[in-house]
């Protein structure tokens, strides 16, 4: 009967929320039929979250009803949110994935080598060429401001772009190729 009281005298959203503490074992039951069990807890403190956040004062009548309902629409929203957010196509982030790069001796030495194939293919490069890719791609300015820079047109700055990262990947495929193994080797 005490309940009964504190429901019916419930005005504002501190008297709400505090008279809905003893509702939470039935919330969790609630939640627990209808989700997995990592997110019950999330979802009972969205309901008094929002029970907590009620601002038009009124009287609540039926505590119980009213904090079910609550918690109808709290699943109701969840599930539209979900929707749009396409979470059934979500995959779990796993090591096996995402294996760690690890930073070992080989590792470190590949990469200075591919290091210093850049940097030698850099040097190949025209001057112009070698400029433009610089402000481009270190640099990081626009075609436009390179352009306007270099005193060239953004289309020649593209073109010199598209060059330069053609040569680059060429000779890091070329310096790469030596060590891949050849198809068959492990047979």
């Amino acid at each position: 009967m005490a309940l009964a009281n504190l429901a019916a005298g419930a005005r504002g959203s501190e008297g709400l929320a505090q008279a809905s503490l003893p509702y939470q074992q039935a919330l969790k039951a609630f939640f627990r039929r209808r989700v997995e069990g990592g997110e019950v807890d999330d979802l009972v403190q969205e309901v008094l979250l929002r029970l907590h956040n009620r601002r038009d004062g009124g009287e609540v009548s039926n505590l119980g009803s009213f904090i079910f309902q609550t918690a109808t629409n709290v699943l109701l929203d969840r599930r539209r949110r979900d929707t749009v957010r396409k979470r059934q196509a979500h995959c779990e982030l796993e090591e096996v994935h995402h294996p760690l790069d690890e930073l070992s001796p080989d590792r470190i030495l590949q990469a200075k080598e591919q290091a210093a194939v850049a940097a030698a293919a850099l040097g190949d490069l025209p001057l112009r060429t070698r400029a433009a890719f610089m402000l481009v791609r270190f640099e990081g300015m626009s075609y436009k401001a390179a352009a306007a820079q270099l005193g060239l047109s953004v289309s020649a700055v593209e073109k010199h772009v598209a060059k330069a990262l053609k040569h680059l990947t060429s000779r890091l495929q070329e310096h790469d190729a030596p060590h891949r193994p050849k198809p068959g080797f492990f047979r």
